[in-house]
This record gives C-alpha cells, structure tokens and sequence, in this order.
C-alpha cells in the first residue's frame, strides 16, 4: 500500500468520485483479503499477492453472502452496485490512488458481465421449489378438509 492511509484514500476518491459510497470501498478492501487467504495463493516475485479481476469477482460474492446473507442484493443497490464491472471501478480507483496494484494484463473490461446480480445474490435464497402432492397421490382419498370421515358419518 505504499504507506497511504487507506481511510483518507477512499475520502479523496469518494469528494472526486461520487458514484460509490465509502462502505463499498472497504467491502471491496475486505473482499480482497478475504480472496487472497481463500485462495492461499504464495506470492510470486512478480506479481506479489495479484488476483485476477475473476477471481476477485468470486471472492467478492462468496465473501457478501457470508457477510449480508439474503441482504446482499439490497445493501449492494444501497451502494449503486448493479453490475460486476461497478466492482472494476472502485478496484481500478483504488489502483490509480495506489492502494492497490495491477499487472500490465489487468483491465477494467475484465470486471465485466462476470455474473448476473440476480443471479448471484437473490437465487441462492429462492426456496428450492414446491412439494406439490401430485394429483392422484393420496390414495383416491379426499382433500376436502370440510368433510367429514366416514365415521363421522355413522
């Protein structure tokens, strides 16, 4: 990180960039770290601990879904997160106020249409799908909750 202040970054990047609110810039911070011991990555010489714009994209899911559980799809729209590549931004934010690093291969493009919001973030929460009794599964009996049973009508 070069010694910056990661706090008074973001405050810098937030009054000059105002389409993200702080809290994405530290999820996204937090995401990263939380990608980078997932994956367990030993860094190499030249790339240090660098994930892949995908690979940063799969943490971050996995990681907001631990954090806000069925949230997550509403805290995102909160923060005007609507597509992956809004993720690029603020990464790409962050490297150009030199927070974070990037290799000659990275590129905003790499951050987009990796998922679908929905998809990612409301599915997982969808109950599974209805346990309909098939007609013809009970026997011939009735389902008429307001008959009555044969010995009732003794």
């Amino acid at each position: 990180m070069g010694g910056k202040d990661f706090s008074e970054v973001v405050e810098l990047i937030v009054r000059e960039d105002t389409r993200y609110p702080r809290a994405a810039y530290y999820f996204v911070r937090k995401a990263l770290d939380h990608t980078l011991k997932d994956l367990k990555k030993p860094p190499s010489e030249e790339k240090g601990n660098h994930v892949s714009g995908k690979e940063l994209l799969e943490g971050i899911r996995d990681y907001a879904l631990q954090q806000f559980g069925p949230m997550t799809f509403t805290v995102f729209e909160n923060w005007r997160l609507n597509q992956t590549s809004d993720f690029g931004e603020i990464v790409f934010n962050l490297v150009e106020y030199g927070i974070f690093g990037k290799t000659e291969h990275d590129d905003k493009q790499d951050f987009r249409g990796v998922y679908d919001f929905r998809e990612a973030f409301l599915n997982p929460f969808k109950p599974k799908g209805k346990h309909e009794p098939k007609s013809g599964s009970n026997g011939g009996k009735s389902t008429d909750f307001n008959e009555k049973s044969p010995e009732e009508n003794n």
